[in-house]
């Protein structure tokens, strides 16, 4: 502290100033904060179904993440995150053998859970060549013979052919709608109300263009491209919970696969401020899940 610290209090609770008083600098404390962050939401909502599925979910630290160790178990935000998601969906239908197509699984933490608690039929990946070869050697790696059997990855650029004939009982989409083209997105839901019994999805209601968030750091071409993506492109107070609250109806819309599709559950997707989850049902065919 200077002598002439406090000659203007502006800004100076989320500056320097106060950083060396009483807060960490989240410039240089990142890590901290996110250890943080994992371990009091462990803490608060890991019940003991929740820290079942997650030994059953095992080599978790394959890769070695950024995690803390809580009743005996390290846990990082990507499995504490597919932990919740299966408990959601779990409350909608019954996973046994159930026949599953996940659209863009990043490097397949919650196909990984999935199959490490469910006895599913068969597990269908949709994702870019390119990344489909990271997750194609992740689950290899974390998954037994038997379970790695279930998974056909499938091209974007072999869709409808590949999945011309087939019917799955659960589409999931987490966090990747929201990145594409909104005509493809919508292609996807097409394909979903065709081939699909239920649907969970997993993605932000709206925009956000506040710089101190994250620095802008891809640059403006990258922002502009954000911008244009998505089924939804509002922008928002992300940190406001009445922004998030008013922006939802329009999520449950977008995402709903056909007029004949029903939302039968959503809510808040832990931890990010601005994330919704909801399951959707096709209510014009029987379904035995």
């Amino acid at each position: 502290m200077t002598d002439g610290a406090a000659s203007d209090l502006t800004n100076f609770k989320s500056d320097r100033r106060n950083h060396k008083i009483s807060l960490w600098n989240p410039d240089a404390n990142g890590v901290r904060y996110l250890k943080t962050l994992i371990y009091n939401l462990a803490k608060e909502l890991l019940g003991p179904d929740d820290w079942k599925r997650l030994r059953n979910t095992l080599h978790r630290d394959i890769g070695n993440p950024i995690a803390v160790e809580l009743e005996g178990e390290s846990i990082c935000l990507d499995y504490l995150q597919a932990i919740l998601e299966v408990a959601f969906i779990e409350q909608q239908l019954d996973l046994h053998g159930a026949r599953v197509l996940e659209i863009g699984p990043g490097y397949g933490r919650t196909c990984h859970t999935l199959l490490s608690n469910h006895d599913i039929a068969s597990y269908c990946i949709v994702d870019l060549n390119s990344t489909m070869q990271f997750s194609m050697r992740y689950l290899r790696t974390v998954l037994d013979d038997a379970q790695f059997a279930k998974i056909d990855f499938v091209s974007v650029d072999d869709v409808d052919d590949t999945l011309e004939s087939r019917h799955f009982d659960l589409c999931v989409n987490i966090d990747s709608f929201h990145e594409m083209a909104p005509e493809t997105a919508r292609g996807y839901l097409d394909q979903i109300a065709r081939r699909c019994s239920f649907f969970y999805v997993k993605n932000p209601v709206g925009k956000y263009l506040d710089k101190s968030l994250d620095g802008h750091s891809e640059g403006n071409e990258s922002l502009v491209h954000a911008m244009r993506s998505g089924l939804l492109r509002q922008v928002l107070d992300v940190h406001s919970s009445e922004a998030v609250k008013a922006a939802v109806p329009a999520f449950i819309s977008a995402y709903r696969p056909a007029d004949e599709w029903t939302c039968v559950a959503d809510g808040w997707a832990v931890p990010w401020s601005f994330y919704w989850q909801a399951i959707y049902r096709d209510n014009s065919t029987e379904t035995d899940i």
